[in-house]
């Protein structure tokens, strides 16, 4: 049985990591560590150490250019000590079949680095984006999820809805063309959707859909299923007292159930 090894990169501005850090704990993860992005390029860190590797939410350097943009460039072009592209470590890890998990800022970065959503296995060339919501604000709300059962995502296998919280200033979907619009469905590379919570069926409806991203998309998967994008926050819903209508004796599947698909699947390989 395969062990997993978890990391968690956090950076200025991250404030997702240790959410993040314990949601894998608790789906049982055998090590997990945070890491700076410092730690990647001083070498005291290295991705070939770990099997999930986990792109936390926040303000990423302030999301100065744009969110992640910054630290989208950090990545193309930092060198470890001895001079070696960093990321060339993270096509690596991703050669060896590591799992990929980006959410909210890390879901940005994601999109900024190429990762996602890798259109004819296009990877680390830049096909969508991630821009601010059409309320012009920063939308903080729990939403519900309606999950593609017919996408190739390992983290989502059994899922049909999920209800988890949202809290971003620029998570409206912004594809390349209108035919990169067509084939993310057509080719089951969109994994969540905002959904009504009546009907649950997709919504472009506000505050359902809180930032008016096209389709209700609200994450997406590459073609092999082991990168997973969202901007909604399932490291906040780790336990039922966070659910808002707990008291209620209302509940919903833990949002660490993405976290327990990822360490079971790991297990298995």
């Amino acid at each position: 049985m395969t062990k997993v090894n978890t990391l968690v990169i956090t950076g200025y501005g991250t404030n997702c990591e240790v959410e993040c850090a314990h949601a894998a704990r608790i789906a049982g993860a055998d090590a997990v560590e945070i890491a700076h992005f410092s730690d990647l390029e001083t070498g005291r860190i290295r991705l070939e150490d770990f099997n999930f590797l986990i792109f936390p939410g926040g303000f990423l350097d302030g999301d100065d250019l744009g969110a992640a943009q910054a630290a989208a460039q950090r990545w193309r072009h930092a060198q470890t000590k001895d001079g070696t592209p960093l990321l060339d470590q993270l096509k690596n890890f991703f050669d060896r079949g590591g799992l990929i998990m980006g959410i909210c800022n890390g879901f940005q970065l994601l999109v900024k680095l190429g990762l996602l959503p890798a259109l004819d296995s296009m990877y680390f060339e830049r096909q969508v984006s991630l821009s601010h919501n059409d309320s012009a604000r920063y939308e903080d709300r729990w939403c519900h999820l309606k999950v593609n059962t017919h996408s190739p995502c390992v983290f989502t296998h059994g899922l049909t809805s999920l209800y988890i919280p949202v809290r971003h200033g620029e998570g409206k979907l912004i594809p390349e063309n209108e035919e990169t619009l067509k084939r993310l469905v057509a080719e089951n590379l969109v994994v969540f959707q905002y959904a009504h919570p009546e009907t649950m069926e997709v919504t472009q409806e506000y505050p359902w859909n809180p930032n008016g991203s096209p389709l209700g998309i609200a994450g997406l998967t590459d073609p092999t299923g082991r990168v997973l994008g969202l901007m909604p926050h399932p490291e906040a819903f780790n336990h039922v007292t966070n659910h808002p209508g707990w008291t209620r004796g209302e509940s919903d599947p833990l949002g660490t159930v993405l976290f327990e698909n990822a360490v079971a699947y790991l297990k298995k390989q």
